[in-house]
């Protein structure tokens, strides 16, 4: 074994650690990533990327399906689902490509194998021990399950759900979060019978309310079947199915089960807790700089308690890249990440939801919604959803929801009216280019600002 002693050992290759990897190199420091699969982590090869490659496909096949409606005469012959995973292979394989192009120009040193962080500041890999100046915990998350429900056969996780080689008639979907209701989308249009079991009172929980009703109402119409507020309770599969029990006593069968109850810390089995990191159900916990109680010892990603989207980790590996080389960046607050759940219709949001809102600042708390039915391009799209506005008393907006096919583009511009702290009086001058979606953030906050336009009293 070897000291290769660089300024910055980094234990994992997702999101964080290689945008962490790469701002250090930027930076003049000297970096180890060490990775056991492959750079890019979760998000390129097993999430976002090829569930939003799938959900396009999806999109093009509610398009063909539809196209009458625009008055082109087209048809749906069918799902060709090898060439489906031919284009989501590809569009990972390129951008793969390109990110192992960007570490060999930064000279990240790529370390491949199972790292293990052994105290200090050592990483354990292959036999070789890497000590640095600063060590990045970033092993990213898991697909987790509930106790006594094995993964396996018909019951599958979204790693699973990614690689099949058929389209099933029925799929019962557990859980009514982002991964379960863009699962349950992208079904729905290749033509499955999709039925989403959710234990809370509704489809995505952790939004707005306003946002899940606008959701419920857009899957109703698309004939996809969801059960809120009732809990699994068991299943059971054979060779022609799978049955799930419902604590009502309801039984639901299915070709598959997709078991979509949220992502797991990845922390199991890297030496974390052996080394006196402190933790708490798995995660690893830190300070609001992202270090951990081990002096020159940070964490980032899906391992730190918060929300788990590879853009908060990419940009944790950005702040402590820069915090390590002394910039002291700015910390990252929690509540000025955009979210956005790429189902038809799209959900996207940013800052509090109504009932937090009202919780931090009282009742003085005040809302505009604007229904997408008077913005030409949503028309245009023929999408309907709507723009949710929450403002403080006497003080900046504090969320913005977005409900709507394309929504998710406008969450660049929704998340600096929060991280600018922008009163409505901000942004109601601010001219939106028409014909665009961007005009209902823009009718929105005229609106709020008391001068509303295209708007019924």
């Amino acid at each position: 074994m070897t000291d290769a002693g660089p300024d910055l050992v980094i234990l994992g290759g997702g999101s964080g650690g290689y945008a962490a990897a790469f701002r250090a190199a930027e930076l003049g420091l000297s970096v180890v990533l060490v990775e056991k699969d492959k750079l890019g982590g979760t998000c390129l090869h097993r999430g976002c990327i090829p569930t939003k490659a799938l959900l396009h496909a999806a999109e093009v096949a509610d398009t063909a399906r539809e196209g009458e409606q625009f008055g082109v005469k087209t048809t749906l012959e069918g799902i060709d689902i090898a060439g489906v995973h031919k284009y989501k292979d590809a569009v990972i394989s390129r951008l793969y490509k390109g990110l192992q192009g960007l570490a060999k120009a930064h000279k990240v040193t790529i370390v491949e194998g199972t790292g293990t962080f052994v105290g200090g500041t050592t990483v354990e890999a292959e036999g070789q021990r890497y000590t640095g100046k600063n060590v990045i915990l970033a092993t990213g998350s898991y697909s987790r399950t509930l106790p006594g429900l094995e993964l396996g056969g018909r019951i599958i996780a979204s790693d699973d759900a990614l690689t099949l080689d058929y389209i099933p008639e029925k799929v019962v979907v557990l859980g009514g979060g982002v991964i379960g209701v863009e699962f349950a989308s992208v079904w729905a249009s290749f033509g499955v019978d999709v039925t989403i079991v959710e234990a809370l009172p509704r489809l995505v929980p952790n939004e707005d309310e306003f946002a899940s009703k606008q959701l419920e109402r857009a899957f109703r119409r698309r004939k996809i079947a969801f059960k809120t507020g009732v809990k699994f309770t068991g299943a059971k599969q054979d060779e022609n199915g799978v049955s799930v029990s419902l604590e009502s006593g309801e039984t639901l069968e299915a070709d598959l089960l997709l078991v979509a109850v949220g992502r797991g810390p990845n922390t199991a089995g890297h030496g974390y807790e052996e080394a006196g990191v402190r933790m708490e159900r798995g995660f690893v916990l830190t300070d609001e700089r992202l270090r951990t109680n081990l002096p020159n010892v940070y964490a980032v990603g899906d391992i730190v308690p918060g929300l788990q989207l590879a853009h908060r980790g990419f940009a944790q590996g950005i702040f402590v890249a820069e915090e390590i080389a002394g910039l002291e960046p700015r910390v990252i607050e929690e509540a000025g990440i955009p979210r956005v759940t790429y189902s038809h219709p799209e959900v996207a949001s940013v800052g509090l939801t109504e009932s937090a809102a009202k919780e931090k600042y009282g009742t003085g708390v005040t809302t505009f919604t604007y229904d997408l039915a008077g913005n030409g391009k949503s028309q245009i799209l023929k999408t309907s959803g709507a723009v949710k506005l929450i403002k403080a008393p006497d003080g900046p907006v504090v969320g913005l929801h977005l409900v709507g096919d394309r929504v998710g583009e406008l969450i660049g511009e929704a998340q600096l009216i929060y991280n600018w702290e922008a009163f409505p009086e901000d942004v109601a001058p601010l001219i939106h280019a028409h014909p665009t979606q961007t005009e209902a953030l823009g009718e929105a906050h005229l609106a709020l600002a008391g001068k509303p336009l295209h708007v019924h009293s």
